[in-house]
């Protein structure tokens, strides 16, 4: 049996590398407070493999076959895809990878009625992998990463409910088909709120942001998953806050775990609210 010994979730808007120098202070502040404990915990947990969820921004597929879940299977993954650079202005990274660990998900989920798919080259990675990897050291701390990327944009996406489901999946696959004593990590990639080029591209609903940090806290997921709708991630910002539903996947893997905010800012240039939870595991 494998054990989550780590779960995490937080924004990976590309400003956040790209445009973090003109920030202010208070933003800088909160930003280095949120990824730096992030990645000092993963680094101190001493994985074996952290598999983090992330949206796939219509790089890796066509609209007409486009996967719900895509895992990168390669034995590293370097980023940024080459067509990414100027806009995440991030520094070049290789990661390790865990090819077995990949293949392991693929044929659990489909034991339990899940298709994944999986790629062996090399995947085409934005600030879905690249943010949490260059804010979060995963590179120069040598964290072995399993990278799934889902689908958020292309209809019907999975919703809240089915995310959950693919997460409870997940843990199952975790806790029987890895090895003893394997050192698993989480990482949920994506949202707070954000509408990315649309009208309202430069809003940012701190309401809803807190009020779902606040859902994540109070820790019933029942009423999370009653609540927070597709509909609802429309409103707070059309073909971006559904990247939310990527912590749906940590939820279901980890069960009802205590679950405690990092931090929260609201910078407009950022284009997207930027919060970071964690879970305490083992509770």
């Amino acid at each position: 049996m494998a054990d989550i010994v780590l779960s995490v979730a937080a924004s990976h808007a590309p400003g956040l590398a790209g445009l973090y120098s003109g920030a202010p202070e208070d933003t800088k502040a909160e930003v280095d407070k949120m990824y730096g404990t992030m990645g000092a915990e993963i680094a101190a947990a001493d994985l074996d493999v952290l598999i983090l969820v992330g949206n796939d921004h219509l790089a890796n597929s066509r609209v007409l076959e486009y996967p719900d879940f895509l895992v990168g299977m390669a034995a590293e993954h370097t980023g940024p895809y080459e067509w990414f650079k100027p806009w995440l202005n991030c520094r070049d990274y290789t990661l390790e990878g865990r090819p077995e660990v990949a293949e392991a998900l693929i044929s659990g989920m489909a034991r339990r009625g899940v298709q994944f798919f999986g790629r062996r080259e090399n995947l085409r990675y934005d600030d879905n992998l690249s943010i949490p990897t260059v804010l979060c050291d995963l590179d120069t701390n040598d964290v072995p990463v399993v990278p799934v990327l889902m689908n958020c944009n292309v209809p019907p996406i999975p919703d809240q409910r089915q995310c959950y489901a693919v997460g409870e999946a997940l843990g199952d696959i975790i806790q029987n088909d890895l090895p003893n004593g394997m050192r698993v990590g989480l990482f949920g990639s994506g949202g707070l709120s954000h509408e990315p080029g649309g009208k309202r591209y430069f809003f940012i609903d701190q309401e809803f942001d807190h009020w779902f940090m606040d859902m994540l806290e109070e820790g019933d997921h029942d009423k999370l998953l009653n609540e927070a709708t597709p509909e609802r991630m429309e409103e707070s910002g059309a073909g971006g806050t559904a990247e939310l539903f990527a912590w749906f996947v940590v939820l279901g893997a980890i069960g009802n775990q205590p679950c405690s905010r990092l931090g929260y800012t609201a910078y407009d240039n950022f284009k997207c609210g930027v919060g970071a939870v964690r879970w305490q595991m083992g509770s």
